[in-house]
């Protein structure tokens, strides 16, 4: 990552259905689920309506998550998802950032029981707190390389 990675994030959880969002305070340190945008089955991401909401809540940055299979590499997914970020960057003038998703619909779906049980119904909020579960990686990640004094790479790193 170039420049300063304190900025407002919006994280982008892909799915075929659904494009769970999640939002960073302005500082780039607190990660909340920012709902979904519908996605048509077949169909490529949702692009202009991700920038559209990425302007209306004053994002800076994105972060969209990498499907990556259990030993780490590329699913046949990865590369729709390596594509959108390189376009969200291109037409945004914005960083856009990879980040591994793997597993975090399942703390999403975890941490949604603990607070209330019931996950039934609620698929779009599960997108939402699994993309949030993605930017607080994200985050912790870019707080370390700051830590460290060391560059990380850009839309091509997972």
């Amino acid at each position: 990552m170039t420049g300063t990675w304190r900025r407002r994030w919006l994280a982008v959880d892909l799915g075929d259905r659904r494009v769970g969002l999640a939002l960073s305070d302005p500082m780039g340190m607190i990660a909340s689920p920012a709902g979904h945008l519908e996605r048509r089955a077949g169909k490529r991401p949702p692009l202009t309506a991700l920038l559209a909401k990425a302007a209306e809540l004053g994002a800076e940055g994105f972060v969209v998550g990498l499907p990556l299979d259990q030993n780490g590499e590329d699913t046949p997914r990865a590369l729709e998802a390596r594509r959108l970020a390189l376009e969200l960057s291109a037409r945004s003038g914005h960083p856009a950032e990879l980040v591994d998703e793997r597993f975090t619909t399942a703390t999403a779906l975890r941490a949604i029981q603990e607070m209330d049980g019931s996950t039934r119904g609620r698929k779009g909020d599960v997108d939402a707190m699994a993309a949030a579960v993605m930017l607080r990686i994200a985050l912790d990640r870019f707080a370390r390389v700051e830590a460290m004094g060391v560059g990380a790479g850009g839309a091509d790193d997972a």
